[in-house]
């Protein structure tokens, strides 16, 4: 049996879309750091730095979200699954990518959009991001120019990985008119029927103490 930790209004949402592209079975359990749940004792042992999401397959233990879905394509397989070596590479590049390059300059925008209480909201953040985030996204658009998914020519935990850091844009309606494949693919990948839960996502998180603490965070 598998168990997801982590409510599905957080990154667990990531590894619960993959679960159902997979059509496995899974418990769910909203451990919610805000509740206190992820200081608890039992969850520590199962991930040390008191985040979710957390996969239990049947005692086997593991955390980061993309981490698990890559996992989850290796043990379940299916046309999610990379085909070979130089597949499986390069959906690891790209799940890496997507975190190193657009999580948390998205956060970021996202947070002085929507995420923050309305008084704590800085637009010239929202700018310092968004310039940020341009460089990758401008990445993705010439990707995906000649090719419909991120690997080729069918949908794979590649293009999973790196939709599921970017549900934020629609979330929060940030223009992304400059890069117009990339908005069809990430549409297209989102409205998918096993994506729904990221479309019920809504949650606040406070702002820190002062601004160089919120850049040293998201940027």
């Amino acid at each position: 049996m598998i168990t997801l930790y982590g409510s599905l209004h957080s990154r667990a949402n990531r590894c619960a879309w993959m679960l159902k592209e997979l059509g496995v079975a899974f418990e769910s359990v909203p451990t919610n750091f805000q509740t206190g749940g992820t200081r608890e004792p039992t969850f520590l042992d199962m991930n040390p730095n008191g985040r979710v999401p957390v996969l239990d397959d049947n005692g086997f233990y593991l955390f980061e979200s993309l981490a698990i879905n890559l996992y989850l394509a290796q043990k379940f397989g299916g046309p999610l699954k990379p085909q070979s070596p130089q597949e499986d590479a390069l959906a690891t590049q790209w799940s890496f990518w997507a975190l190193s390059e657009i999580d948390k300059p998205l956060v970021l925008a996202a947070a002085n959009l929507k995420l923050f209480d309305a008084a704590a909201r800085r637009h010239e953040e929202v700018e310092i991001a968004l310039k940020k985030l341009s460089r990758p996204w401008s990445v993705l658009e010439k990707h995906l120019k000649d090719r419909p998914y991120v690997l080729g020519d069918r949908f794979t935990v590649a293009d999973l990985n790196i939709a599921s850091v970017m549900t934020l844009p629609l979330l929060c309606e940030i223009d992304l008119g400059a890069w117009p494949r990339m908005k069809e693919w990430l549409r297209e990948c989102l409205y998918r029927p096993a994506a729904d839960d990221w479309r019920t996502v809504e949650f606040r998180i406070p702002r820190p103490p002062n601004d160089l603490a919120v850049l040293a965070m998201f940027v």
